[in-house]
């Protein structure tokens, strides 16, 4: 066998599905809307576009460049953690730079595990949750988030031979897939477990700063001792559509950076210098355009929701996230058989929720990536594809 054997715990993407199946209904003469992916569909703003022209020009800045990050960078985020959260950061010991979210994600399993290691991590969750840990040669212990929890893990449910085992949990808010939200009351909690068990909590907080209707998502490093048990992922994608530049940052505990800093100094070289620019521009700029920027989805969110409304699908309005979880009308017992279906007869691509975990069923995730109208367009197809099967 050519394959290492660690790949024989990995299954395929999801997405690499659905592009099958894209692809199938386009040949098929589909008009296709694609809500599955969660890339953002608008542009950076404009500051953040110039620096980067600009410095792409300059012939020097093409060579390798500081693994951690350059200083304007760590600069850059140490102040709006400040500005933002309250939050007080070193910048050599307590930030590091990533080639995005995701980046982070898979290398801090690199960083702390030891085979056999037991991962808590959130059932739904983003696969890379599950995927880094299977490849780091952890062990998984999924944590069920319900509809009637808030979508919430409820930490004295964990048995306790497996928070002796456990090493890293994983957390997510607000969240992907469920695009569900947490509260300082929560996070304060999570740290004092994660305390009494020795863990380390990793924050995935990818989706900081898209929150509607007047809600501001929480950081967990905001929790006094916070920083003692673990560390937050950013990830400038979102907040600044910047998701093909691959540039986010992990900051929080020192030991755990420190862990990371070794493992990506032996892997890459850092990143493209006229990137970290661009993303220390964004970061330092003005709020605006964050604020405008969360306010398109909002308006995406209630023009999907709305029209879904009309065909009395009802779907819960997100406080934040870019994503809708929707809960499948009782006539669809499986998520995988109406998103194939939908896209089949629809061209509407969404991901069925059983692509983020066993707890997903019963439900698909829709990415308001599209425009408000196309938005719209995809409810009126999908309201009709569900009266069409009452």
């Amino acid at each position: 066998m050519i394959r290492a054997l660690r790949l024989q715990r990995l299954k395929p993407g999801i997405f690499s599905k659905i592009s099958e199946q894209k692809e199938a209904a386009i040949a098929a003469g589909k008009s296709v809307i694609d809500l599955s992916v969660g890339s953002p569909d608008m542009a950076p703003p404009p500051h953040v576009k110039e620096t980067l022209l600009k410095a792409a020009t300059d012939v020097s800045n093409y060579g390798y460049t500081l693994t951690e990050g350059i200083p304007e960078l760590k600069e850059a985020i140490k102040n709006w953690y400040k500005r933002n959260y309250n939050t007080t950061l070193h910048p050599d010991k307590e930030i590091l730079s990533l080639m995005g979210s995701q980046d982070g994600l898979a290398h801090i399993y690199l960083a702390l595990l030891d085979p056999g290691d037991v991962v808590l991590v959130p059932d739904p969750g983003y696969p890379i949750y599950y995927d880094g840990a299977l490849l780091a040669g952890g062990e998984l212990y999924p944590m069920p988030l319900r509809e009637e929890n808030g979508f919430l893990p409820i930490f004295t449910d964990i048995p306790g031979d497996v928070c002796q085992k456990a090493k890293i949990m994983i957390l997510n808010y607000p969240s992907n897939p469920l695009a569900a939200t947490a509260t300082k009351e929560f996070f304060q909690e999570a740290v004092a477990f994660a305390r009494k068990n020795n863990i380390i909590i990793c924050h995935d907080f990818a989706y900081s700063e898209l929150s509607y209707d007047g809600f501001k998502n929480t950081s967990f490093l905001e929790v006094e001792g916070a920083k003692e048990v673990g560390v937050e992922i950013h990830s400038v994608s979102k907040t600044f559509n910047m998701a093909g530049c691959r540039l986010g940052f992990i900051v929080g505990n020192e030991e755990v950076i420190s862990a990371m800093r070794l493992v990506k100094s032996n892997i890459d070289y850092g990143i493209f210098l006229p990137i970290q620019l661009a993303g220390a521009a964004a970061l330092n700029g003005p709020d605006d355009c964050i604020k405008q920027n969360a306010l398109a989805y909002q308006k995406r969110r209630d023009a999907l929701v709305n029209e879904l409304a009309r065909f009395e699908w009802k779907v819960a309005k997100p406080k934040a996230s870019m994503f809708v979880w929707a809960k499948l009308p009782p006539a669809f017992p499986s998520s995988v058989e109406f998103a194939s279906q939908l896209l089949r007869e629809t061209g509407v691509a969404v991901v069925p929720g059983t692509a983020f975990g066993p707890c997903g069923e019963g439900y698909v995730r829709i990415g308001l990536v599209q425009s408000e109208e196309l938005l719209t367009e995809a409810a009126k197809r999908m309201g009709a594809f569900i009266q069409s099967k009452r």
